[in-house]
Order: structure tokens, then C-alpha cells, then sequence
């Protein structure tokens, strides 16, 4: 689908992260609808998708959401329900209607975009300022308290849903509303203006991309304001501790996460789009070292992020508890959206390879089979004694809302986006990063993908159209060990190969059981085993066993195999080992909140 931007003339079918073309960049994301999921694994949890964003409106509308834009608006009466940050859950559901409408456009959909779009657009202030929840309760202390009103942070996801709104539909009433908020906030901050920052970064990611769609270089130029004043305190004139805020360390000098994991993360993946649309090599590299180091120390084998409860956030290196481990869903979101912009800006494996062990392990347990019901945090270990803490308990079992809601719409536009993240171009050649059945055009170039990944791992590409050879980039994953293409043995990194029109090449990925340890660093599972089949992590889970899962062991040496079972968990593959049987982590907790546990420990 194409839309015809309205401020450069051009049409667009750029997807969520669209560099611009003096971007410094290794690789360039494909457009709207020239990478498609047609079946498969993915295709299903799209599926569940389509009905999740219908009910994702009549959650918004119970919990409060659009009543206080309507009330901002004058189109209603009241008083401000919920958080503060209440009207970036709206935006983050505007943003998956509108990659989903550019996915399978429908009438319910544009309906529902443009019934929300009138409410925020009224809602919003003549000086452009909008925050239904502040307007309402306190119409005259704008920016009196950042560390916690996430002011900037709900303007961000508005400008996210806007600049996917116009780039799906060409429907500019949102963007109108954007660049009135982005303007107002150039007015008010930076080097020369207020000197400040918001508690919770999304807004750097949020200006680079309007700047992308709108060529306004206020916007990129507010972005990189903010990410250069971030580490300098700024949260400690308001009494806070800069740590959970991410301001502690500028993020040039930072050489790793630290703080609350989804703040963390986004902060950093908007930094990668400053660097990138600068050409900022020094903040680049500063980027890949934090996140080597997260990676390295503070990332659960799950790519799950976010070690504590406690503020939800990253703890100390290699403090990953199992049972305490928070590790959000939007964590996971942001650690996926940072390490495809690291993707873009460098061509590196690594990213791609993190990008697939968050989506399909640290993202998805965080979702329903049913696609309807959501954890917020996601832990390794769930014991058979454990007592709810709060609404986000897993013990629990997954929720169809939360009180802070911001995973459920964060998983719908993920979800709806999610072609985004499957293949780039460059001057030469494609690159294949994530597999799923579909198709993949990139200027004449179009490529067919046929396999049945993540349960095989054969991958087939036929070149169906090219006007010339070109040099096609198979991922290879860094557990694959024993990969071949065209029979021919391949490392890790990316397989590259010659093709031309009616080429058909084959990937084979090795999916034999591994039996993985943790770093001896890592307390919380030393003398435990993990087991891992292609991209997924898997675990064992109460239905599956007669012993207590808490009292379960593994005999490392014991043989391990796997079976595809059609009939479990709408179609999965189990892996025995001895006489334990483990589901895909994604995959627990659809039988209720049973015990279950990842990391299980050897008889040795």
C-alpha cells in the first residue's frame, strides 16, 4: 500500500524505521506491504491479532482513556481516570490500526482510526500542548513534575501513530495533530529554551521518525537535544535518583543499561536514530558497547529484559533470578526496536540474531495462543507455591487489561508491524533476516519464502523476478551450528550467494536439541540446564509432568529428542529428555498458570 505524504510530495510506503536517504546506514528497510507474511507461525499470531484490536478499543473505552480525551475536548464531563500516562495506551492501539490497515485494509478499521483521531485532535491545546490527564486535573502545571508525568513520553507515541497513520492511509488529521505537539515542544525545550528531560524517553525515537516523514530539521535537532541531556542529572533537581530514570551517565559515556529496563531501552533506541541521521559514529559505537554488555550480563536466555520487581528494572551484570525475573513485554518490544535499529546502521548478525530470540521467546510469552489476553512481566520460573503480587502476578495468569496497560497495545502494533523486521535491501543485494513464509520485493527484485520455521528449519527462496544477479543474504544464526546452503557448509553471520531470476536456493538450519548453561556468574541457575531448539527456549511445565515441575532434575547426559505435536497448544513441538517433556516457553501458561521452569537442574 502506498500514501502520499502531504509535507515532501513524495509517496510513501515506509514502514515503522525509515532512515532517510542521507542517513548513514549499512542496510535499508523495505517498504509497506513489499515484505509479506502468507502462513505460518507468524501468520497465526497475526491472525489472533486482527481480533485483538477491536477489543483493544472497548478496553480503552472501559478503562477510561478516550472518556478523558472526550473530557479535554469538552465533549464530555468528569474527572481524569487512571494514569497519567492514560493517553499513550491510545496512541500505541492508533498505531497498530494503522499497520494493520496497511497489512489487510478495512472499513472497521479506518472507521475506528478516524472516530479516535477527531477526539485527540480536539482535545488538543491551541499552543499545541496535549495531555488529556494534565489538562483535566491540572490544567495549569504543564511540566511541573517530568521525572513522572511522562508528558513527553505520551507526545511520543502520539507522533509514532501519526507518522505510521499518514504512511498507511494518507490520512494527514493525525500528523496535523503531531507536528503541532513537536513544534510546541521545540518551543519550549532546548539548548537555548528549557533545559529538561522527560522520565520516561520514547520521544527521541518519535521527533527522528517525523523528522523522516516531514524533512523539519527542529525535529531531529529537539531529538538530539534530548538524548545529549539525558545523563546529566537533570532528574535529581526534582529529588529523584537519576539511575531509574536512565540520567546518571550522558549516553556517549554509558557502557551499559542500567535503571528501568523499558525506559532504558527505548532511550537507546532512540539514540541509534540521532546517530544514524547524523552520521554519529562515536554515539554508534557507544551503542553497540551497551548493548554487548546488556546482552553479555543482563539479558535472559528468553532475551528477556529487566532483572527486579523492584522499579522494573536491569540489576546488576549477571543478576538474572528466575522466579523474580521481571522481565516486561515492553522491554522486550523496546530491545527488539533498538536492536533493529543497530541492525540498519551496522548490517551486523548479532542484532538480527537478538531480534529472534526476543520476539519468539522474551515478546511472545507475554501473548495469549488466543492472541486476547497478555503477561505483563514474564518469568522464567513460576513455582508451585508462588502468591500474586498485584495485577501483573503471573500467578494470575495472563490478563486481558491492566491497570498500567501499556503491554497490550505495545504487543498489537508489534504485531501488526512485525513484516518491518523481515528483510532489507542495499546497493548490491537482500538480506533475510527473520524467516516466515511470504514474499519479499525490493525494487524488480522479488523473492518467494517457503518454510515452516521456527518448527523446521529448511528455508527455500525462489527468485521469481530480477532484472539483474544480485547478491541475496541468508541469516545464519549463531546457534546453528552445522548450517548449509545448497548443501555446502555456512558459519554464522550471513550466507551470501549469487542468484539471478528462477534461482531457488535452500538454507538448512540444524534443529537438534542443545542442553545450554549459564555464565558461572549467574547464581540463580548455576548447577541448572536449559534447553533450546532452534529460536525457541523451552521449558517444563506442570500438565506435562506427575512429579512437582519444583522438584523436577535433568540428566545432562540423558538423550534428547523432539516430536511435532498438532494436537498441543494449537500445533508445537515438544522436546523430551529423559523423562521430561517441554513445551516452547512462548507457549505456557494457555493451560492456566501452572508451575513451570526453564533453567531445571542436572542429577549431577
Amino acid at each position: 500500500m502506498t500514501a502520499t505524504s502531504p509535507r515532501t510530495g513524495t509517496t510513501s510506503t515506509r514502514g515503522p524505521a525509515a532512515p532517510t536517504t542521507a542517513a548513514q546506514v549499512a542496510l535499508h528497510p523495505l517498504g509497506l506491504g513489499e515484505a509479506t507474511i502468507t502462513g505460518g507461525f507468524w501468520a497465526d499470531r497475526q491472525q489472533a491479532n486482527t481480533t485483538a484490536i477491536p477489543l483493544g478499543r472497548r478496553r480503552l473505552e472501559e478503562a477510561g482513556n478516550l472518556t478523558n480525551l472526550r473530557i479535554a475536548a469538552g465533549r464530555a464531563e468528569g474527572e481524569a481516570i487512571g494514569p497519567i500516562f492514560a493517553d499513550s495506551d491510545v496512541y500505541k492501539w492508533l498505531e497498530a490500526v494503522a499497520w494493520e490497515y496497511a497489512r489487510q485494509p478495512a472499513d472497521e478499521l479506518l472507521a475506528m482510526q478516524r472516530e479516535a483521531t477527531a477526539i485527540v485532535a480536539e482535545a488538543q491545546a491551541g499552543d499545541g500542548y496535549l495531555n488529556s490527564v494534565v489538562q483535566v486535573r491540572h490544567a495549569d502545571e504543564r511540566y511541573t513534575d517530568l521525572p513522572w508525568s511522562h508528558e513527553h513520553y505520551c507526545a511520543g507515541h502520539l507522533i509514532q501513530a501519526a507518522v505510521a497513520q499518514v504512511r498507511c492511509t494518507g490520512d494527514t488529521a493525525l500528523l496535523d495533530v503531531a507536528v503541532k505537539v513537536a513544534d510546541h515542544l521545540a518551543d519550549t525545550f532546548g539548548e537555548d529554551r528549557r533545559h529538561d528531560v522527560d522520565g520516561h524517553p520514547v520521544i527521541e525515537m518519535a521527533l527522528v521518525e517525523l523528522h523522516r516523514e516531514t524533512g523539519d530539521p527542529r525535529h531531529l535537532e529537539l531529538a538530539r537535544y534530548f538524548v545529549e541531556a539525558r545523563g546529566h542529572g537533570l532528574i535529581s533537581a526534582y529529588g529523584h535518583d537519576p539511575t531509574y530514570f536512565s540520567d546518571r551517565v550522558p549516553v556517549r559515556e554509558a557502557t551499559t543499561v542500567e535503571g528501568h529496563a523499558v525506559r532504558a531501552v527505548y532511550l537507546a533506541a532512540g539514540a541509534a536514530d540521532v546517530a544514524a541521521e547524523r552520521g554519529d559514529t562515536a554515539l554508534l559505537d557507544a551503542l553497540a558497547t551497551q548493548f554487548d554488555h546488556m546482552l553479555a550480563t543482563k539479558t535472559y536466555l528468553t532475551g528477556g529484559l529487566g532483572a527486579r520487581w523492584d522499579r522494573e528494572a536491569f540489576g546488576d551484570p549477571y543478576e538474572l533470578p528466575t522466579d523474580r525475573a521481571y522481565a516486561e513485554t515492553c522491554a522486550a518490544i523496546g530491545g527488539v526496536q533498538w536492536a533493529w535499529r543497530m541492525l540498519l546502521a551496522t548490517g551486523d548478525a548479532r542484532y538480527a540474531d537478538a531480534i529472534e530470540r526476543m520476539l519468539f521467546n522474551g515478546f511472545l510469552a507475554g501473548l495469549s495462543l488466543s492472541g486476547s489476553e497478555y503477561f505483563y512481566v514474564n518469568p522464567l520460573q513460576h513455582r508451585s507455591d508462588a502468591h500474586a503480587d498485584g495485577d501483573r502476578s503471573p500467578a494470575h495468569g495472563r490478563r486481558g487489561w491492566f491497570d498500567c496497560a501499556c503491554c497490550p497495545p505495545n504487543v498489537m502494533r508489534t504485531l501488526s508491524g512485525l513484516e518491518g523486521y523481515l528483510a532489507t535491501h542495499d546497493g548490491g543485494g537482500v538480506q533475510l533476516h527473520q524467516y516466515a513464509p511470504g514474499t519479499v520485493t525490493a525494487g524488480a527484485t522479488t523473492l518467494t519464502v517457503e518454510t515452516e520455521y521456527p518448527w523446521d528449519g529448511l528455508v527455500r527462496v525462489r527468485v521469481d523476478a530480477a532484472d539483474a544477479p544480485l547478491t541475496l543474504s541468508l541469516r545464519v544464526p549463531a546457534w546453528a551450528t552445522g548450517a548449509t546452503l545448497d548443501g555446502a557448509p555456512v558459519g554464522s553471520g550471513y550466507a551470501r550467494v549469487q542468484v539471478a531470476r528462477g534461482d531457488v536456493v535452500e538454507l538448512n538450519l540444524p534443529m537438534e536439541v542443545r542442553t545450554t548453561t549459564a555464565h558461572p556468574r549467574v547464581d540463580a541457575v548455576r548447577g541448572c540446564v536449559a534447553l533450546e531448539r532452534g529460536p525457541l527456549v523451552y521449558a517444563a511445565e506442570q500438565a506435562d509432568h506427575d512429579t512437582p515441575v519444583d522438584d523436577l532434575h535433568i540428566d545432562p547426559a540423558a538423550p534428547c529428542a523432539s516430536a511435532h505435536r498438532p494436537d498441543l497448544l494449537g500445533g508445537v513441538t515438544v522436546v523430551t529428555a529423559g523423562e521430561l517433556t517441554l513445551v516452547p516457553y512462548f507457549a505456557w501458561a494457555n493451560r492456566g498458570p501452572a508451575p513451570m521452569r526453564v533453567w531445571i537442574p542436572t542429577t549431577t
